[in-house]
């Protein structure tokens, strides 16, 4: 099993909206993800509670059966859509990807 963890850094505003606003638009984005790609076995989102000058924004934890599974998601047109909203709207971000 893999585990995909992706945490963001998002702009005070971007396209047009906050940073609140823009939490929840690519949060609902991503869940819309889980019945479009199968390979996407789980997803947890979770928005930063602490904000310290540590913190990371939004937090996105994905599953998924192996790293083929994983390159699927990656390149699925859907996926692409909201990689674009979301690297528009972020200032920096942070990847890991691990066996499980």
């Amino acid at each position: 099993m893999i585990r995909h963890v992706v945490m963001w850094k998002f702009k005070e505003v971007g396209e047009g909206k906050t940073k609140a606003e823009n939490l929840d638009i690519v949060r609902d984005k991503l869940f819309a993800l889980l019945p479009i790609i199968p390979e996407l076995k789980k997803m947890e989102i979770g928005k930063d509670v602490s904000h310290t000058d540590m913190s990371y924004d939004l937090i996105l934890i994905t599953e998924f059966e192996n790293l083929d599974d994983l390159h699927t998601y990656a390149v699925h047109p859907e996926h692409l859509k909201v990689s674009g909203y979301v690297c528009s709207v972020i200032e920096s971000r942070v990847v890991l990807d691990c066996e499980i």
